[in-house]
């Protein structure tokens, strides 16, 4: 009974111990309401519904979702996890702020993991998260958070992982960076950050995981073979470049695809990387033999260098790594056979390998997809300064002898191009100097560019370039008499006026041989000297391009008193196939371009812009390109018909009017505005959407954005015109939205030189041609449709002047 009777008041005790010590352990009301003050904030997401005044936040089982769920330790929140529905959710309302947002995450002092990801938070990352010192996790990726990374970040000492992947982040990365010292993952793929990596990344000792793709990074990568945990790099879709970054011995993945990198794969480098499971250094500029010591990598098992310019032989006895899975060598220009342990036959890894000058048989055997001609190869190799190896059976000393061969062949055909220029020029300076000395004062000025200019032959690009024109049927420069002109217009009727502006009138002619041409009258001032319409008829007399409309002579027209010129004439090529709006946006079904022409339109384009810029000296800059501009002739083939001639910017200057206060060599930027301009013309090309003011761009421009930092295909296809949606590839419609966004950028400095659009936008048109696996290879310089093949206008448009 007295055993009984003390154990009876033991047991009415327990349940108050108990009770008191799940009360100690409740959460705080503070941080209670702030967590139901952050759903407030958040606009109560589906995601939080079970959430209430009554939720047990830290020890109640029965609201936590996979989505949403709070851990704490005592009566203090440490983690905070809420997943919305994915970077596709739309932003919150206007009246959200995402600097309460944070000041009421504040109140949660002891947070450590915190992740917020597709929840539509917009605005710029306060630099208040300095505030939650603890943090040792964070996750914001999938939201519309825009602007430069804080400061404030640098002060967060504990933080190990920082991932903000699918924002707008913009600017350049921060050198604080190296000031982390426990920061071990940094994510920020998809967004727009600008610039080069900042050298304090190699003193991020801690760091493993290094995720930058998709962005607009700059530069080259800084030295990272200092960084013994890191095992993952993935840099792909910036303009990183040109050296191949040194990474450290333990990387297991290395992603560098779409960037600028160059010269040859750092073989010996590459092949001390025992733990590399993942190397991709596809769509790069890589030139050299392929390294095949990369499938041989003990754990190797993706293999990506496709879209490159790598050369070499490829033999049915090279071996493979025992968990290599997957070989992309595409688009390159290798030879040989392929490997017998990437056949068919060995089942043992998928192989990619189209678009080289590979053998369809062979020990290797296996599909090898639609290749090159093995004549392809070489040329190409030769052209890129790369001599692919001899083929199997030839010594070196064949080779070497081959190879002196060609030299010898090169150097005697330069040789004897030389001596034929200096002959001709020789001659021709003979003749001229003969006629200036009969020719009397007066008419110096009438016949100044019957002669070829003094730059002619010092020019090597100026003489191929007319030869080529030449072949392409456009007739040498000459002088035209003011006859010649007033029978081509029948004495310039109106019915041939095609137009008039404050420089004067334009009109379409036919001279005595059917030439349709295009004459521009200019008004001369009696201020304009014999000297400086020399100049002037000097360098018109060099506009002459494939894809330009090309100046085809000149006429004087002199005041019989006192026989100076009171009129200049300028015949240029007249194009009447309409301009290149009217076979996109404004094109009506069945004469819109497809999408293969629209590519090699645009390369068109850059071409004519490359020329005007570097083709004659001075270049030409800020020629004010529009898509209405951009002319094509009965072949398609796309020309810029409205440049930035010199003389028309001091006629404006001499009348008073808003002439440009540069020359046209040195405009500031000018290159740049050039590009810009170019990037608008690519946007309607792409979309097939009229473009007809500035604001109409900077919303195209961000939905491309948008549209690129998607994973989805789908997503990009949107903003791609629906007529040719079906007809072009993933790979080619994003290489091309991704150089117009570049084209795009609002400052200067960002946007690519127009060398760079040439390569991307040649690749755009290799990818697509390898994805429709068609065998023709045709030079970009050529329209990939037959005459027969194009659809007749009923109706021909006038060309826009060439001024």
């Amino acid at each position: 009974m007295a055993i009984g009777s003390c154990r009876h008041p033991l047991l009415i005790l327990l349940p108050l111990l108990l009770a008191m010590v799940h009360e100690s352990t409740q959460l705080q009301s503070s941080q209670t309401w702030s967590l139901l003050k952050i759903q407030q904030l958040l606009n109560y997401p589906p995601v939080l519904s079970t959430w209430s005044n009554y939720t047990d936040f830290c020890y109640g089982g029965d609201y936590k979702t996979s989505s949403a769920f709070v851990e704490c330790y005592g009566d203090s929140v440490t983690q905070l996890h809420i997943i919305g529905s994915g970077a596709g959710a739309p932003p919150l309302p206007k009246t959200f702020s995402i600097d309460a947002f944070f000041t009421t995450l504040t109140r949660l002092p002891d947070l450590r993991v915190l992740t917020l990801t597709g929840l539509g938070l917009w605005g710029p990352l306060p630099g208040k998260v300095s505030r939650l010192a603890s943090l040792e996790i964070v996750n914001v990726s999938g939201n519309y958070l825009y602007g430069a990374l804080p400061d404030g970040l640098s002060r967060l000492g504990n933080l190990q992982t920082f991932i903000a992947d699918d924002n707008l982040l913009s600017g350049e990365l921060p050198g604080w960076l190296g000031k982390l010292p426990s920061l071990a993952v940094l994510s920020l793929h998809n967004n727009s950050l600008q610039g080069p990596l900042p050298e304090s990344v190699a003193d991020m000792a801690a760091l493993r995981t290094l995720s930058l793709a998709g962005n607009n990074l700059t530069g080259g990568v800084p030295d990272l073979s200092s960084l013994k945990n890191l095992q993952v790099v993935d840099l792909a879709n910036n303009s990183l470049g040109p050296a191949f970054p040194r990474l450290g011995r333990k990387v297991a993945t290395v992603v560098l695809a779409g960037n600028r990198f160059a010269d040859g794969l750092p073989a010996g480098e590459l092949a001390s990387l025992y733990l590399l499971e993942r190397l991709d250094v596809s769509r790069n500029r890589f030139v050299g033999p392929f390294p095949a010591a990369l499938l041989a990598l003990p754990s190797v098992r993706y293999l990506s260098v496709a879209g490159n310019r790598l050369t070499g032989m490829l033999a049915a006895n090279m071996s493979c790594g025992d968990n290599l899975r997957f070989v992309d060598v595409s688009s390159n220009l290798l030879t040989g056979t392929v490997p017998s342990c990437l056949s068919a036959a060995s089942r043992k890894a998928a192989l990619a390998a189209a678009a080289n000058c590979l053998s369809p048989s062979g020990g290797g055997g296996g599909d090898v997809g639609w290749q090159h001609p093995a004549l392809f190869c070489q040329n190409q190799a030769l052209a890129v300064g790369i001599v692919p190896p001899d083929h199997a059976g030839r010594g070196k000393k064949g080779g070497a002898a081959k190879a002196w061969l060609v030299a010898g062949v090169v150097a005697g055909a330069l040789a004897a191009a030389v001596l034929v220029a200096v002959a001709v020029f020789l001659a021709v300076r003979k003749v001229t100097m003969r006629r200036a000395k009969a020719r009397p004062p007066r008419r110096l000025v009438e016949h100044a560019s019957s002669a070829y200019p003094s730059q002619f032959f010092a020019d090597a690009r100026y003489i191929s370039q007319t030869v080529k024109l030449g072949a392409l049927g456009i007739p040498a420069y000459r002088s035209f008499s003011l006859v010649e002109l007033e029978a081509a217009t029948n004495n310039f009727e109106v019915s041939c006026l095609l137009g008039q502006d404050a420089h004067g009138q334009m009109y379409r002619g036919t001279l005595s041989n059917g030439t349709a041409v295009t004459i521009r009258s200019l008004r001369v001032k009696r201020s304009q000297t014999s000297q400086s319409l020399n100049r002037h008829i000097e360098m018109i007399s060099k506009l002459r391009h494939r894809h330009l409309v090309s100046a085809l002579g000149h006429c004087f027209e002199y005041n019989l008193d006192d026989a100076t010129v009171t009129q200049l004439y300028l015949v240029f090529e007249y194009v009447h196939n309409g301009n290149l709006r009217s076979r996109i946006s404004q094109g009506t079904e069945g004469r819109r371009l497809p999408w293969v022409q629209r590519i090699s339109t645009v390369i068109g384009v850059a071409k004519g812009i490359q020329f005007l810029h570097g083709g004659i000296m001075p270049g030409l800059f800020a020629n004010n390109l529009k898509i209405t501009n951009i002319l094509l002739d009965q072949n398609l083939v796309a020309k810029i018909g409205s440049y930035n001639i010199p003389i028309l910017a001091e006629t404006a200057k001499s009348e008073g009017g808003g002439g440009n206060k540069y020359p046209s060599d040195r405009v500031p930027n000018g290159d740049k505005m050039d590009i810009y301009d170019f990037g608008v013309i690519l946007l309607e090309v792409v979309s097939g959407r009229p473009i007809t003011s500035i604001h109409e761009v900077e919303i195209m421009r961000e939905q491309l954005q948008s549209a690129l930092t998607s994973e989805s295909p789908s997503r990009r296809r949107l903003l791609v015109d629906p007529s040719v949606g079906r007809s072009c590839s993933d790979e080619s419609a994003r290489t091309a939205m991704e150089i117009c966004l570049r084209c795009l950028a609002k400052e200067a400095a960002q946007r690519p030189s127009v060398e760079d659009v040439l390569w991307n936008l040649q690749f755009a048109a290799q990818v697509q041609d390898d994805w429709r696996g068609d065998s023709r290879s045709q030079s970009s310089e050529e329209s990939p449709l037959s005459p027969s093949q194009i659809p007749r206008a009923s109706n021909t448009a006038p060309a826009v002047d060439a001024a």
